[in-house]
């Protein structure tokens, strides 16, 4: 009997230690180590490139607990540290387009929260992972609905910082 994963659970598990490595770091760490990825960089349209709540602690988090969980998935390391950076890049762009877009840092775009991170690591691992076009679509609607159920919970317990 095989008890290996498949695709979409493996991006799933993957997409979730990207997604909470950050914050498990700054709840072990809290402002310490917590420098902004973007040095405090404002943009001619007068807005911060990603914003102070992307640091270099989470980005590098984001990347090395995929590369960890991905052999117990059967998956390579390599691989799965490819996924959290594909992962954390997609989270970096849904920053610097919010921020375009004049929302604050750490203000909710549901969508656009949660699909960048969730898709772009799927799509260009699709073929590693076996996945087809309408698995990367499942992985991102079930991840959106997973993130939506589990931030509140996170939030009450202290986890996160805000409920979403």
């Amino acid at each position: 009997m095989n008890l290996e994963p498949n695709g979409i659970a493996q991006a799933l598990i993957l997409i979730s230690a990207a997604n909470g490595a950050p914050i498990i770091m700054r709840n072990l760490f809290g402002k310490r180590f917590a420098q902004s990825v973007d040095g405090g960089l404002v943009l001619t349209d007068q807005r911060p490139l990603f914003g102070p709540s992307k640091t270099w602690l989470g980005l590098v988090a984001a990347v090395i607990f995929p590369a960890l969980i991905a052999p117990w998935l059967g998956l390579s390391v390599v691989l799965g540290a490819g996924f959290g950076a594909l992962s954390i890049g997609g989270d970096l762009l849904a920053s610097f387009t919010k921020r375009r877009l004049g929302f604050a840092s750490s203000s909710r775009a549901r969508l656009l929260d949660v699909f960048p991170e969730a898709v772009l690591p799927t799509w260009v691992l699709h073929s590693a992972l076996g996945l087809g076009k309408w698995d990367i679509v499942l992985t991102g609607l079930i991840f959106f609905v997973i993130e939506a159920s589990v931030s509140p919970l996170l939030f009450r317990l202290h986890i996160r910082n805000r409920p979403y």
